[in-house]
Parts: C-alpha cells; sequence; structure tokens
C-alpha cells in the first residue's frame, strides 16, 4: 500500500482532486477542510458529519500530524509558555500573553533557528527542521483555546516572533496566514491586520512578503543602527547590510502603506551611548516606523546587560523629539524563560531518548 499522505499539506482543490481519485464527490473536500481547519480536527473519527465508510477511507490513505501539549506552565503575570511536541518527536514553544484588553499568540515558525543572534537563546539551538504550516495553525488553535478557557476572550493578535527565524521558513508561514485569515467554515477568520510578521532583516525575503499583499504588519528586529555593532551582535547580518535592509523597508511601505515596527533592545556598553542613538534616529526618518524599546532578559552571557534607566530615556527623548513614535515594552513571562528572547526548551522535552 502506498504511504499515506499528510492530509493537511493538501490545498482544497489537491483534496478535492484525491477524493474524486477515490471515487467520493468533491463537495466533501470543504467538509473535510472545515473539519481540519476551522474546527481543528486532530482524527478522522472526529468528523462526524462524515459517514462512516468515507472516514475510514480516509484513514486508509492520509494521516493527521497534530501537536500536542508536552509542557504547560503559568507565569505569576498570567503569560502561558506551551512546550508543543511535533509528529517527529521535536518541540517548540509557543507563548501566550494576556493584557486587559487582548490575548496575543506568540509563535513558533521552526525547530530551533537558522541565525545566530548572540544575545537570544534560540539562536543557541540548531535548527532542525522548519515547520510546517498545520503545524503553526496548530500552535494558533492551542493558544485560542487556553485564551478562551482561561480569560473567557478568542485570541486577538498573533505574532511570529517565537523559536526561528519567519523569512527563512517562507511558504510554510505565508501558507498559515492565508488559513488562519481565511473566514469561516474554511480558516480562523482572523484579521490579517491582527497579525505580525517578525524577522532580523532579511530584505529579499521583506519584499517578497510585501508583494504577497497580505495585509499583515511587519517587525524588524534592529537593535543597531551601526553597521559594525549590528554585524557584532548579529553575525548573519554581515550578509545583509544595513543599507540593503533599508531599501528593502522602502519598498515595504511603498507597497503596502504600511507603517514597520522596529524592535529594538538597549544593553549597557553595547549600544546605549549617543552615537546609537543618533544613529537610531536617522535611519528611522528614512521610512515610516514606530520603535518598541524592549527590556532585555537575560540568557547568562555577561557581555549582555540590560541598559540603564537613563540610557533608556536619552532614546526616548531622542526619538521623540523627531515625533517618532517610540514604546517601552516591559516583558512578560520572564519568571518562566518565555519572556522575548529566552524561548529555548530549556526542560528538554523534545528529546525523550536522550
Amino acid at each position: 500500500m502506498a504511504a499515506q499522505k499528510d492530509i493537511r499539506k493538501l490545498d482544497l482543490a489537491a483534496l478535492e482532486t484525491a477524493l474524486q481519485n477515490l471515487g467520493e464527490k468533491p463537495f466533501r473536500a470543504k467538509q473535510i477542510y472545515e473539519w481540519l481547519w476551522t474546527k481543528n480536527a486532530h482524527s478522522f473519527d472526529e468528523m462526524t458529519s462524515l459517514s462512516l465508510p468515507l472516514r475510514e477511507k480516509l484513514k486508509e490513505h492520509f494521516v493527521i500530524l497534530p501537536v500536542q501539549l508536552a509542557e504547560f506552565q503559568q507565569s505569576t503575570d498570567g503569560t502561558i509558555k506551551n512546550a508543543v511536541r511535533l509528529h517527529d518527536g521535536n518541540v517548540v514553544e509557543s507563548v501566550l500573553i494576556p493584557t486587559e484588553t487582548r490575548t496575543t499568540a506568540c509563535v513558533s515558525s521552526q525547530v530551533g533557528c537558522s541565525l545566530d543572534c548572540r544575545f537570544c537563546a534560540t539562536a543557541t539551538l540548531t535548527r532542525m527542521r522548519n515547520l510546517t504550516a498545520a503545524e503553526i495553525v496548530d500552535q494558533v488553535a492551542l493558544i485560542d483555546h487556553q485564551s478562551r478557557r482561561d480569560f473567557q476572550r478568542p485570541l486577538s493578535n498573533i505574532v511570529f516572533m517565537g523559536m526561528g527565524e519567519p523569512m527563512l521558513n517562507y511558504n510554510s508561514v505565508v501558507e498559515a496566514i492565508e488559513i488562519i485569515t481565511t473566514p469561516f467554515p474554511k480558516g480562523l477568520g482572523m484579521s490579517p491586520r491582527r497579525i505580525t510578521v517578525s524577522t532580523s532583516g532579511i530584505p529579499k525575503m521583506i519584499e517578497k512578503l510585501a508583494d504577497a499583499n497580505l495585509g499583515v504588519g511587519l517587525a524588524v528586529s534592529l537593535h543597531a543602527a551601526i553597521e559594525e555593532t549590528r554585524n557584532r551582535i548579529m553575525p548573519f547580518t554581515v550578509k545583509f547590510p544595513l543599507s540593503d535592509l533599508l531599501k528593502s523597508m522602502q519598498y515595504w511601505y511603498e507597497i503596502t502603506r504600511s507603517r514597520i515596527t522596529i524592535e529594538y533592545v538597549v544593553w549597557k556598553e553595547v549600544n546605549d551611548d549617543q552615537q546609537h542613538i543618533n544613529a537610531l534616529v536617522r535611519f528611522c526618518k528614512k521610512v515610516p516606523t514606530k520603535v518598541n524599546l524592549i527590556q532585555y532578559n537575560s540568557i547568562g552571557d555577561k557581555n549582555f546587560q540590560q541598559a540603564s534607566d537613563d540610557a533608556i530615556n536619552a532614546y526616548i527623548y531622542a526619538l521623540e523629539k523627531q515625533n517618532i513614535v517610540v514604546n517601552v515594552r516591559r516583558s512578560r513571562g520572564e519568571d518562566i524563560d518565555a519572556a522575548c528572547g529566552q524561548l529555548a526548551n530549556k526542560n528538554q522535552v523534545s528529546n525523550p531518548e536522550s
């Protein structure tokens, strides 16, 4: 017998064709699609609107490979961190971040990470593989369930800021976004304006995402607008100079008319001086942006320490003086290693054999 296919890798048209080849009516594909994506069914037995013979036929030819919650931790501030086991035993982490008015899902796109940012715990992990679109959507569905259960409201926002670089798993990320934003009953029906894709700065892929016209937001983890500093703390950026990054961001705004969020951590004796402040201001004046100054979450490297309040205030003063919107983001879930830059699967639940 031929190997079973992962049914969630088929789009609706491909599923219709597959059903026709099995002697079934193609309209059944829409029913199955609703079970898979809107109702998040993890087995064919759950698809009770389908006849038993059809369910048995689906079991024979296809497989569903859902994620499983391997570990659950909740912070004193309400933040939830999920360790999510994939079908092959690998584990990624995703985070639910609640506030009084919204619930945000921070989802992963890769097992490990392809990049080498020195200040990020995830970068210490070897990139094992990209996640499928279904594995990304499963994280969203899980967090939506937790939000409804624990906070009595549906998930309101999604950020691709978990483990991995989303732009290096572009196809799966875009496919997941399309499923998430497709109206009921074929998708989750979420507004693309509530989704943000965060990148460490890969110009060609920023332009490609702009051309896709998905309606999502873009965030760029910059951390230094001086080339030498940026290359030192994010070595991979040697291949992606600031001039190329700026051009891609200008292209993004030209195509989407959507202002870009710059994510920026200020570290003591790394980028906390006036030279770095002035460089960021000059950079931001060249493309419509807003700046999030992010509290640093230690990963145990003494070379990276949170900057003083005076340094943060100097950034705020300089940016606001030039009418650049700036916000200070305090971390959530730091006590459970769920804060920005801390996702590294420290509990090692991914390798039961080790």
